[in-house]
């Protein structure tokens, strides 16, 4: 990834979001050739050159210092999210920051297995900063069918990602009724990712193969949005058991870098936890549970 470059274009698309009027500046009418704020206007409200902004808006964010960050995201009215994701684009160009991070586990351990077959009554997955899905319980396993399934030939034993299957799957516009928020959130999720890991070889070749084969996809990553998503609901059209809107909360398992537990429960008594419950019992049914342990096998040979 070019870290310079998602800098650049970080900034200018978040100087575009904002007029004069939301930063409290004046205006005098006629025409402006600039959506949003000018480069000298954001120079003007953080208390630096125009020179200096030129600078960190092409990329070059060498010695920029925590106050003129903190400025800039101030101006630009940045969210924690977005905030985060501006300092790990300029903390990330040094060679030193790059080294001092750990490599992401590539599975999950076998605690966080026992823990993820102990919840038997609610889904549950475990998901790396890429959305691949490492693990998983049964009953996520038959709420996500179709990103447990083979979709495409030759791709039997790759791990099962959440922005392949939403991009490259057609079945998950239908899995999906909010699709376009979906695909939304998911983009945005791998945005900021990149900022945090711009030498992720399988995130580069993810981001890559992604951009080439969706222009959905292609369309959503030129925005430069970035969000996190650790809490929230999420409507599911399920082949087998129809409509759902489950909770979702995600968990960050501070002794592996990069995992979150993800997991989703229904309100009680409603439509929905009714459809979880079938769901719970198909689940376990002997011939699902027979597609599921060679599903296992695939993804673990």
């Amino acid at each position: 990834m070019d870290t310079r470059k998602d800098l650049r274009d970080f900034l200018a698309t978040r100087r575009a979001r904002i007029t004069p009027q939301q930063a409290g500046l004046p205006t005098y009418g006629g025409h402006r050739r600039v959506p949003g704020l000018r480069r000298e206007e954001v120079a003007l409200l953080a208390g630096v050159s125009v020179e200096y902004y030129t600078r960190l808006e092409r990329g070059n964010a060498n010695g920029v210092s925590d106050s003129v960050l903190e400025a800039l995201a101030r101006v630009l009215q940045l969210d924690d999210a977005e905030r985060a994701h501006l300092y790990d684009l300029t903390r990330g160009m040094t060679a030193a920051a790059r080294s001092r991070r750990r490599p992401a586990r590539p599975g999950v351990r076998p605690g966080v297995q026992q823990l993820l077959d102990a919840m038997t009554v609610v889904p549950a997955f475990v998901q790396n900063a890429r959305l691949d899905v490492p693990a998983a319980n049964p009953l996520a396993r038959a709420l996500y069918a179709d990103l447990f399934d083979d979709a495409e030939p030759g791709s039997a034993g790759r791990t099962p990602n959440h922005a392949r299957y939403a991009f490259l799957d057609a079945r998950a516009t239908d899995f999906y009724p909010d699709w376009n928020r979906v695909a939304a959130d998911i983009v945005s999720q791998l945005r900021a990712e990149v900022g945090r890991s711009p030498d992720d070889r399988e995130l580069t070749e993810l981001i890559g193969e992604l951009t080439t084969r969706s222009q959905h996809f292609s369309t959503l990553w030129a925005t430069h949005n970035v969000r996190w998503h650790t809490t929230g609901t999420k409507r599911f059209h399920h082949p087998v058991v129809g409509d759902l809107t489950l909770a979702y909360e995600g968990m960050a398992l501070t002794a592996d870098r990069g995992q979150t537990l993800i997991t989703f429960t229904a309100e009680p008594g409603s439509p929905s936890q009714q459809a979880l419950a079938f769901l719970a019992s198909w689940a376990t049914s002997p011939t699902q549970r027979a597609a599921q342990d060679r599903a296992n096998e695939d993804h673990t040979t």
